[in-house]
């Protein structure tokens, strides 16, 4: 039979509702022994004592037994039956915390019993000792205490020879404690594939806990690092353009008036933007409209923009560009945004900056150059702030490099060397 075939067949098993309360009945079983340890034990002793200890006192005739073949057996006084019976049941008490002991304890009363001659249907006990050490037991004790327990059988075996033949009886005997053996093998095996189970699914919880909790922080990272890129270049235009057109004000108004539209125009981009990012980030059903990630051609009106701030900048581009991924344009761009926001922010309005982006190869190159301040009075360092270790951690995702410092001649570089591969066919 198929796998396919198994399944079809054992899935209206699962679903019966006779199957459906006996795993009830189970589980609940099994959270009352968690709660309640002693009680199973209890519960057991219990049990063998009513199936198999009171039937000693009831049917016994004084000649055997039972009505069967004569079998000659030692007739054992009321309390040398009770003693034996408490030999043989009572430890089964602690079964589970120390099995190897209580096996010790049942076979020596089972050993002194049928070295008397005398039959007690309380020696089922000894296979409850043999499945329980084997159950709760450790492995490498498990071999002396079968060989103990068939040894145990051979002179019951003996003994009821009369009946049958003494390989017949060893033969059974034997079997039956191979089933007992065989039981607590399947028991503990099944224990230990659910524990095995369960602390996969623990571990699964906590690498889902742990994905979430790395996803939103590199989220909260790819925002942070967003958003500085839009608020920190368009106010560092906003603010030069504000100084340029208030200075401008009373000498040549209308240089005043094209900066305040200049201004209005980076404002409204940045709004945009924002707009953009954080609309995304809401949890609406209604998306806001979307627009699509600056690219590589975008860089040409970005350098526009800036240069309505005041700067000279001059942008040149070689190689196949356009092929490059989405997002290589994307890192690209806030690479180059970053680099002239720092030179508007560090160099003034009277600076020239250089803007150069190459592919060779499999390297995307991005050199910016800026000439410094007007006067040969420098360019101060930026320091390692936000926007260069952002630079830098944007190349790194394509093990790529970012270096900035300031020139021989004067001014102050930033160049990013990336490693990519351009897609044939150009860009979709």
């Amino acid at each position: 039979m198929r796998t396919d075939d198994t399944a079809e067949a054992v899935l209206p098993l699962l679903g019966h509702p006779l199957f459906t309360r006996v795993a009830r009945i189970g589980r609940r079983l099994r959270r009352a022994d968690r709660d309640h340890p002693w009680l199973l034990d209890a519960a057991v002793v219990a049990v063998v004592v009513l199936l198999f200890g009171v039937p000693d006192f009831v049917r016994w005739d004084g000649d055997g037994p039972g009505d069967g073949p004569p079998i000659t057996f030692v007739q054992l006084p009321t309390v040398a039956m009770l003693a034996m019976q408490a030999g043989l049941i009572l430890p089964l008490l602690w079964r589970r915390r120390a099995p190897y002991a209580a096996f010790a304890v049942i076979a020596a009363v089972f050993l002194l019993q049928w070295t008397l001659g005398a039959f007690l249907r309380a020696d089922v006990a000894l296979l409850v000792a043999l499945y329980s050490v084997t159950l709760h037991g450790r492995f490498r004790y498990l071999p002396w205490a079968c060989a103990a327990a068939a040894g145990l059988l051979v002179p019951v075996a003996v003994r009821v020879s009369a009946v049958v033949s003494v390989w017949g009886a060893l033969f059974f005997l034997v079997g039956t404690a191979t089933a007992a053996v065989a039981l607590g093998f399947a028991v503990r095996i099944r224990r230990a594939q659910l524990a095995n189970l369960r602390d996969r699914a623990l571990r699964l919880e906590i690498e889902r806990d742990q994905r979430s909790k790395l996803a939103a922080v590199t989220e909260r990272t790819r925002v942070a690092r967003e958003m500085h890129d839009i608020i920190g270049h368009n106010l560092s235009v906003i603010i030069t353009l504000a100084d340029g057109g208030a200075y401008a004000a009373e000498a040549t108004p209308e240089r005043s008036r094209e900066a305040l539209r200049l201004v209005g125009e980076a404002g409204r981009q940045a709004l945009g933007e924002l707009r953009r990012m954080l609309g995304v980030l809401r949890e609406q059903a209604t998306a806001p409209e979307l627009h699509p990630q600056p690219r590589i051609a975008d860089i040409e009106a970005l350098c526009g923009r800036l240069g309505a701030a005041g700067p000279e900048v001059v942008y040149r581009s070689g190689g196949e560009l356009e092929s490059l991924d989405h997002a290589v344009q994307l890192m690209a761009y806030r690479i180059v945004q970053e680099a002239l926001t720092n030179s508007l922010k560090h160099a003034g309005s009277g600076t020239r900056i250089q803007v150069a982006l190459t592919v060779e190869g499999a390297q995307l190159r991005i050199h910016v150059h800026d000439t410094g301040r007007p006067g040969g009075t420098g360019e101060p360092s930026p320091g390692e702030g936000h926007g260069l270790a952002g630079m830098r951690e944007r190349a790194a995702l394509y093990g790529g490099t970012v270096t900035a410092g300031p020139e021989p001649g004067g001014g102050w570089s930033v160049r990013a060397v990336l490693d990519v591969t351009p897609i044939s066919g150009g860009a979709a």
